[in-house]
């Protein structure tokens, strides 16, 4: 088989697959904690406080109705003068939320009311309002709202991060001919200018370091084998044809890990 000229070695779809669901499992994170800190935990505390005022509601209608004389009329009369309990901290409530807020009008109905069923008139008017029928079982403060802005800013940095990582990779290769080495970022350097090539991680992580001085300048150049075209035996290795193609033209410093050979003496007694 002829040997290419130039062995050029793109991202591999292991790297593409793994920060493609890095930056989705992070958008997702910043898509849920955002939802809660701008609303979902306000309009959980506001199921919360109303669920508990259907159960006052109720608690005050049996009470009235209890002496016996309680009519249609004074029971809606009362209701309508009646507001629901919320806390102080308005910025935990829905923003649209009326302070002070009247008792729903379900709770005005008499009839409705008298078989003491309240938790029938909750599921009614969460169906209407559509909001969910269970509520939480605590509310939640300034402070657990906060928390989750905190972490959305967080996951939305780590998604940033994961998204800019993509993209920059994608548009990049690792490539050697029979002259040079061309880095992931552009820079080429000729085999004379390498003066070490670390290969400790090569076998067990498929990555390596080369180091450079010369006309192409200082620095050193890592190798990602599992980045930039991985070790699949049936696309022919790109990665360790890349190496092999190195190593045919370099002349430096060699560091890796010398094979360990048992001792012929090993066993006997000194």
């Amino acid at each position: 088989m002829e040997t290419p000229s130039e062995i050029v070695c793109k991202p591999t779809p292991w790297f593409l697959l793994r920060a493609g669901v890095m930056l989705a499992m992070f958008s997702v994170f910043a898509f849920l904690f955002y939802k809660d800190g701008s609303t979902g935990y306000r309009e959980k505390n506001e199921s919360f406080y109303l669920h508990k005022n259907f159960e006052a509601a109720s608690n005050q209608f049996a009470e009235m109705d209890g002496k016996g004389d309680l009519t249609p009329e004074q029971w809606k009369a009362f209701a309508e003068q009646q507001t629901v309990a919320l806390p102080e901290d308005a910025s935990i409530l829905p923003k649209d939320l009326p302070r002070p807020m009247p008792w729903p009008g379900l709770l005005h109905d008499y009839e409705k009311m008298k078989p003491l069923q309240w938790k029938l008139l909750w599921q009614e008017y969460t169906k209407e309002r559509g909001m969910d029928v269970e509520p939480p079982e605590h509310s939640y403060d300034a402070g657990k709202i906060r928390e989750q802005w905190i972490v959305f800013y967080i996951c939305s940095a780590l998604a940033l991060g994961a998204g800019f990582i993509l993209l920059r990779t994608l548009g990049r290769s690792i490539k050697v001919d029979h002259e040079a080495i061309t880095s992931q970022t552009g820079q080429r350097v000729p085999f004379s200018d390498l003066r070490q090539l670390d290969l400790r991680k090569w076998e067990t992580k498929g990555l390596a370091f080369a180091d450079y001085e010369g006309a192409s300048g200082q620095g050193r150049i890592r190798i990602d084998g599992l980045t930039y075209g991985g070790f699949k035996k049936d696309q022919g290795e790109p990665a360790e044809q890349l190496m092999q193609r190195i190593r045919q033209h370099f002349s430096g410093e060699l560091i890796e890990y010398a094979p360990v050979i048992p001792s012929e003496s090993a066993g006997l007694k000194s």
